[in-house]
């Protein structure tokens, strides 16, 4: 019964995480610019930025493992660090699948959210109970396939195929990089109380090396 009251409140603390990213005002977000487009998929340059994200979460469904981060996340933004700093939510909220057995091998997740301006260079430190540490994402191209509705465990796995294909089907082809160690991400921006025009993302680094598109230092705020 314990365990069962502890679910729930964890439930309600991430369902108050998830709400900020609606009801809040002038959400920060990362900067990016779109240097290729296509109908299905686009690729952008990410100007070099700070995460704080959790300790790999080893669950068998995205969806859970989405759900311990957050609440890993949103004890730390409400002021559970050493500087006891209220830190404003950003979106989008994002779920990195590190190497495995699934599509671009997946198998464990890490999931995280980019930091204010305010914390990018100095982020308040977190317990080491939280399992979370801060996670200096460098300048690089993403490839996004864009999609719609709530972020399951099958939808976004039908997603990443997806865009692996249309990829192989691209200029982009073999282009993907495994250097972050994460195969995917998943960026979800939306409160789970938005049912219509819900929008998430499937994210894949792009090896930039000698792409002079991936190279440019004129980074556009979208």
């Amino acid at each position: 019964m314990e365990r069962q009251r502890q679910r729930v409140r964890m439930l309600m603390e991430v369902v108050t995480l998830l709400c900020l990213v609606v009801l809040c005002t002038a959400i920060e977000s990362p900067q990016y610019a779109v240097v290729h487009s296509e109908s299905d998929f686009e690729v952008r340059l990410y100007k070099d930025s700070t995460w704080m994200m959790s300790a790999p979460v080893r669950e068998l469904s995205f969806e859970k493992s989405t759900l311990f981060g957050f609440h890993r996340l949103f004890q730390y933004i409400q002021g559970a660090n050493l500087n006891y700093s209220r830190i404003a939510m950003t979106a989008p909220v994002v779920t990195s699948i590190v190497p495995g057995a699934g599509p671009f091998h997946s198998s464990a997740y890490f999931v995280g959210f980019y930091l204010p301006v305010k914390f990018q260079a100095d982020p308040p430190t977190p317990p080491p109970e939280l399992h979370l540490k801060p996670y200096a994402w460098d300048s690089h191209c993403v490839a996004v396939r864009k999609f719609s509705g709530f972020a399951k465990d099958e939808t976004v796995v039908r997603e990443a195929e997806k865009l692996a294909v249309s990829l192989s089907r691209s200029p982009w082809a073999n282009s993907t990089s495994d250097d972050s160690g994460y195969a995917y991400s998943i960026a979800q921006y939306n409160s789970p109380f938005q049912f219509i025009g819900r929008v998430n993302e499937v994210w894949v680094d792009i090896d930039a090396s000698g792409i002079d598109s991936c190279k440019s230092s004129e980074i556009a705020t979208h």
